[in-house]
């Protein structure tokens, strides 16, 4: 999971405007990370807010990862530009035909797998990309799906870059998670790197 925040862990202003927190350097950077990944992964709200490609772009690369889009309610605009150029997989939890057809018509393929709460099954996802010889998912989300994640165990490596800034309470944090009354709920990481890449602080931790 990779985020890219302020130095209080803001990584969006609460009308969902993001560019650009961190600098040139860390955007940089980041496509590395995509650029090894056979998937990347986000949610309809980052693409409603930011309309993201989630190509990789800045670096050279031998292939696209396959990009990856939990929609719960099949509703992904089709000008998106993250369905520019096919490689998509889209991942809802209802069946619309009218929908599905029209996105596959836009060279998407689109995967239907609820789970209890009328929410995409994310474990489910994740064994399906499994099923399609993903061995690493890199996740650019926000903090709703980021959080639902990191709530269900299926998160193994965070990646932050944290911008010289403050943002302040009203801004979208990283993680949407609930509420703790006890410090022992809390999600604890191994950091295993910690640099500077131009004026952002990059850290890499693994979830324990």
């Amino acid at each position: 999971m990779k985020v890219a925040a302020s130095l209080d862990g803001k990584t969006a202003l609460n009308n969902g405007r993001s560019q650009w927190i961190t600098g040139a350097a860390a955007r940089r950077d980041a496509h590395q990370w995509r650029a090894r990944a056979c998937a990347v992964l986000t949610g309809i709200g980052t693409v409603r807010d930011d309309d993201p490609r989630l190509t990789v772009r800045e670096v050279a690369t031998s292939r696209q990862p396959l990009r990856v889009v939990v929609d719960s309610r099949l509703e992904l605009p089709l000008g998106a530009r993250v369905l520019e150029g096919g490689g998509v997989l889209v991942a809802a939890a209802r069946e619309d035909g009218k929908a599905v057809a029209a996105l596959r018509a836009n060279g998407a393929e689109v995967v239907v797998m609820p789970n209890d709460d009328g929410k995409v099954d994310l474990a489910g996802l994740l064994r399906e990309l499994a099923r399609r010889e993903v061995n690493e998912l890199h996740v650019e989300a926000g903090h709703k799906l980021n959080g639902s994640l990191v709530a269900a165990g299926l998160v193994d490596e965070l990646v932050a870059y944290l911008a010289p800034s403050l943002l302040g309470d009203a801004a979208r944090g990283m993680v949407s998670l609930p509420e703790l009354q006890d410090l022992a709920g809390r999600r604890t990481l191994e950091i295993r790197d910690v640099r500077m890449v131009g004026a952002d602080i990059r850290v890499v931790a693994r979830f324990v």
